[in-house]
């Protein structure tokens, strides 16, 4: 945890050295910030990963949810101001993916810099699809998380953590699926993009399009599997963030 905000938004599982550079990693739908505890151990102490809990899960679950990107993005944003004494790097997962490219922009726009962008599992942000999920009933919500096979899966067989987790998951989908991208200046940081080759949630293409919203190098990572390839490739997603924040890969 951190001094900055008594530990509540960032989380800091492996304090690095001063000049370490630093990458903050935003959770996926439903997500929470202890989901990337294992990038942290893997990348320190030569990266210091800042993971962001949002309101209304785990230690925050009597916190509000807040209902959209936008929002989550300019509090996310204001709470990074005191660790932007150096360039933050983003890697987000699906919701996170999106999240980290609104945040990104608040920094750029401010005259800021962001050292990279990591996003998985998410089409581009002017990638936009009709998506009523969050919408449905519990069991409809529940059905969509299953099938994605993502680490929520595993709360469907305790129902005590099912009724903890669920107000959240269906309120980050209801963040994700009612976002709508606003046209503006691309980023200039670097883009490097993962994502599955079987994700219903985002296509190759759709994945490609990230290319569209910076000035900066692009690069593209297409792995076996779908919306959670990353659990399944996270040896060669941990030597690509390194190699592209320190110049050397992970062992």
């Amino acid at each position: 945890m951190t001094d900055h905000d008594n530990g509540l938004w960032v989380r800091r599982f492996h304090p690095a050295p001063d000049d370490a550079p630093r990458l903050v990693c935003l959770p996926h739908a439903g997500g929470s910030a202890s989901f990337f505890f294992p990038v942290s151990r893997a990348l320190s102490p030569a990266v210091e990963v800042l993971s962001v809990q949002y309101p209304g899960r785990q230690d925050r679950r009597h916190e509000p949810c807040v209902p959209s990107i936008g929002e989550l993005a300019r509090q996310v944003a204001d709470v990074l101001r005191p660790w932007r004494d150096r360039p933050l790097a983003f890697f987000g997962h699906s919701m996170g993916a999106t999240l980290g490219f609104e945040v990104a922009r608040l920094i750029e726009a401010e005259g800021g810099t962001v050292a990279h962008l990591f996003p998985s599992g998410r089409r581009a942000p002017s990638c936009h699809r009709h998506e009523t999920v969050h919408l449905l009933d519990d069991e409809g919500l529940l059905a969509d998380v299953k099938k994605l096979s993502g680490p929520n899966s595993a709360l469907l067989g305790d129902p005590d953590m099912l009724r903890a987790a669920l107000p959240a998951i269906r309120s980050d989908y209801r963040a994700a699926e009612t976002y709508t991208y606003a046209p503006g200046p691309k980023l200039s940081c670097p883009v490097t993009v993962f994502t599955g080759d079987a994700d219903p949630k985002t296509t190759v293409d759709e994945a490609r399009a990230w290319s569209e919203h910076t000035t900066g190098a692009f690069d593209l990572h297409v792995f076996p599997g779908g919306h959670f390839f990353l659990a399944s490739h996270q040896p060669a997603i941990l030597r690509t963030l390194s190699a592209a924040l320190t110049g050397a890969a992970v062992r």
